[in-house]
């Protein structure tokens, strides 16, 4: 801060005789001529600068600085990670990391592990989809920032594509992300509060725990039922409610499991929902992935007064998880949300900025354009690799698969008791490798011990060798029960 001082005492030559006033405050004035200015600095720290002519004083004073501050000042760097940081931890990784994996050098390895379809090259997007992307590109027009939200035309052909009449949706009912992943990130945070609760299915996608965690949201699990094609434990589900349940999570169609929701199963899950209030996260990244036996239902339509964020993306209908676009779609036709948790999420977006512009400039002519035999075409792979899998591994003893109705992934079990020399799943697979070069991740990253998941994603003939190599390592290890305890089991 500065204070003006009016001085008095100037000598004739105008040269002020400097002193100090009973405050100590130092004066230096000036009359008539220039001279330079004169700074001082008094006892208590106040800075005094002199100026010719009128022989007033602009005084700057620096408040002092007590001892209690100086000794509070660091001495030395110490330089510390965030809470946050260290409360996210990626399941799969921490797993995957923790494993010994030392492929068979006779035999080439074969990754059944990981989820992206792009990894092996047999499964390309569409012409269409490349073509729109170039065109975006040539345009020039999505160089720049975009709305946080999305550009309005790319939101309004995301909601015309999506649109059913029993959950319409309009531009503004639509956010578009950075990937599927940040639309559940974004669905998450928006909802809940450090302290509060999230249900999640089990097994289930690992990010969703990685999420909660980092924010300081506790994760409860509920069962899904493999004799039942992985239908989920309504009972179970019912029974983790409680006073601060703020989200309930459906993956349809599933990863892990690969399973896909009938109809009236996902009324009975709407219809418990419903009884305790509480909005649902669904996450339908692998909507309409499924197999020509079974339909896919997406949850919003069904609901008549649960208010739902759905969850989507290009990543794997489209074949192209690298492009980053994902979208929330706000279905609240009771405005139960209000304008609350719209203005959350719009406040959320704006974090990052928004999704790719570029993906965003062709998204309208990549909803529109692609043909509907690019989509037969991946489902009917998807469908004979899992048929394969599903037969190979059936007459395998020991291990009971589950057939999948969609999505990219098979779930398969693994009767412990048959193979006394491992401890655990995570076990079995890190010997799988080390044995016949085949990584299957074990499903203790998805909370679901005694089981590995297969990516059906691979190309038909990896899928048979793979299929041959681990017939042959279950029948070098498997031990069947004795007698006795088969008596003792009757």
């Amino acid at each position: 801060m500065s204070y003006v001082i009016r001085m008095n005492g100037v000598s004739g030559n105008g040269v002020h005789s400097t002193g100090v006033d009973r405050n100590g405050v130092s004066r230096n004035g000036v009359n008539g001529k220039k001279c330079p200015s004169v700074n001082s600095i008094d006892e208590n720290r106040i800075n005094v600068n002199g100026f010719q002519g009128n022989a007033v004083h602009h005084v700057s004073v620096r408040a002092p600085v007590s001892a209690s501050k100086l000794k509070a000042r660091r001495q030395r760097w110490n330089v510390k990670a965030s809470e946050m940081s260290k409360n996210t931890m990626n399941p799969i990784r921490a797993i995957v990391d923790g494993m010994k994996l030392t492929p068979n050098p006779d035999k080439p390895m074969i990754a059944l592990s990981i989820g992206d379809p792009t990894v092996f090259g047999n499964l390309p997007t569409d012409e269409s989809v490349l073509q729109a992307i170039k065109d975006a590109i040539d345009s020039h027009k999505y160089n720049g920032y975009a709305p946080s939200v999305g550009y309005l035309q790319s939101r309004e052909a995301v909601a015309n594509f999506y649109s059913h009449p029993g959950a319409p949706l309009e531009a503004k009912d639509v956010i578009l992300t950075s990937g599927c992943s940040q639309a559940i990130e974004l669905a998450i945070t928006a909802l809940c509060n450090p302290g509060d609760n999230i249900l999640v299915p089990c097994p289930g996608f690992s990010l969703y725990k990685t999420l909660a965690v980092s924010l300081g949201i506790q994760v409860k699990h509920y069962n899904l039922l493999p004799e039942k094609s992985w239908e989920i434990d309504l009972q179970h589900l019912e029974s983790l409610i409680d006073d601060r349940t703020t989200c309930l999570i459906v993956n349809n169609p599933s990863n892990p499991c690969g399973s896909v929701f009938p109809k009236e199963h996902l009324q009975s899950i709407l219809t418990v929902a419903s009884r305790h209030c509480i909005p649902i996260l669904a996450d339908e990244i692998y909507g309409d992935m499924v197999f020509p036996s079974c339909e896919f239902h997406s949850l919003a339509p069904l609901s008549s007064d649960v208010p739902i964020l759905s969850c989507g993306g290009l990543a794997k209908r489209w074949l192209v998880p690298g492009w980053r676009m994902g979208w929330i779609l706000i279905h609240d036709r009771n405005d139960i949300f209000g304008p609350q948790i719209r203005e959350a999420l719009v406040k959320l977006s704006q974090r990052i900025l928004g999704a790719c512009t570029v993906v965003q400039g062709a998204l309208e002519s990549i909803l529109n354009n692609t043909p509907a035999e690019f989509y037969q075409s991946t489902i009917s792979f998807l469908k004979s690799n899992s048929e394969i899998c599903f037969s190979e591994l059936s007459t395998v003893p020991g291990l009971t698969p589950v057939m999948p109705s969609g999505a990219m992934y098979l779930m398969v079990g693994i009767e412990m008791e048959h193979f006394p020399e491992f401890q655990n799943d995570v076990d079995f697979t890190e010997r799988l490798v080390t044995e016949q070069s085949v990584f299957c991740l074990p499903a203790t990253a998805f909370e679901y011990p005694n089981f590995f998941r297969i990516v059906v994603t691979v190309p038909e003939e990896m899928m048979v060798e793979a299929c041959g190599r681990i017939r042959e390592f279950c029948a070098r290890h498997y031990r069947p029960l004795s007698q006795d305890s088969n008596d003792l089991d009757q």
